[in-house]
Parts: C-alpha cells; sequence; structure tokens
C-alpha cells in the first residue's frame, strides 16, 4: 500500500486536525477522556509514531498527543498501521475489526478497550470526509 498523503508533514498535520477535532467535540472529547484509554499508533510506511492519552490536571485538552516515544505514560493499547489505513478509517471507510483480522491492523494490549472507542469516534468521520473534500481532496477514498 502507497501512502495517498503527499509528504510525512502532510499526514501529519491530517492527523493532527483530526485529533484536535475528537478533543474539542463537545460529545466526543469528554467521553474519550473519562474512557482514559492511553494509545501508541505506529504507522510503518511513514516510520513516524504518535502516542495519545487522556487530559491529565490542569491541561485544557479533552486528548493530549505526542509523535514521539519520549513520553512518560504507558500504552494500554498499540496499534501498527499505514498512513492510507489510518486515513481509511477516519473516513469511516475501514473496518477496524476486519482490519485486525486482515493483519491491516497489528494490534497488542487491551483491545477490547480500543474496539470500546469505535462508536464514540464515528461522529469524526463526516467531519473527516468534509475536511479532506474541502482541503485534501487526493486523500478522499
Amino acid at each position: 500500500m502507497a501512502t495517498p498523503f503527499r509528504s510525512v508533514a502532510e499526514f501529519r498535520e491530517v492527523m493532527d486536525r483530526a485529533f484536535t477535532m475528537m478533543s474539542d467535540d463537545p460529545e466526543m472529547g469528554p467521553r474519550l477522556r473519562d474512557a482514559d484509554v492511553p494509545q501508541r499508533w505506529e504507522f510503518e510506511d511513514l516510520d513516524l509514531v504518535v502516542n495519545i492519552r487522556a487530559r491529565r490536571g490542569s491541561e485544557r485538552a479533552n486528548l493530549h498527543w505526542r509523535w514521539s516515544d519520549e513520553i512518560d505514560w504507558r500504552a494500554k493499547v498499540k496499534m501498527k498501521m499505514s498512513s492510507e489505513v489510518a486515513n481509511r478509517y477516519f473516513q469511516g471507510k475501514e473496518n477496524v475489526p476486519l482490519a485486525i483480522a486482515r493483519r491491516r491492523i497489528k494490534t497488542s494490549g487491551d483491545i477490547r478497550a480500543a474496539l470500546a472507542l469505535i462508536p464514540v469516534t464515528k461522529p469524526l468521520f463526516p467531519r473527516y470526509r468534509d475536511l479532506v473534500a474541502r482541503e485534501y481532496p487526493h486523500l478522499a477514498v
């Protein structure tokens, strides 16, 4: 699978925007924060990793993420996927359980906790598709 993104920088920009949409959403953000399922996502084709966790203490955003493994928390769930699979997922075009079964997403840790978050994140899909249509049409699937 080839990445549909024009560059690593574009991938990070788009993913940062998706994470921000989830974090800032008045329904999704608090639900993801309260679920408190720290995750590590590795994008093998781009040699990138992002670690995501719930807000702590006085932090303002519901979610906090870092494009590094230099973090002071431990992931409950680890997932490896291509940037193409991530893009398809956020557009609602990738069935995660099926992708795991077919090894398009490789997982470890508390996968049940991660799968429980899928219904919480579904409201993101049309917003992400709108973002893609407006600003990144080459990413549409």
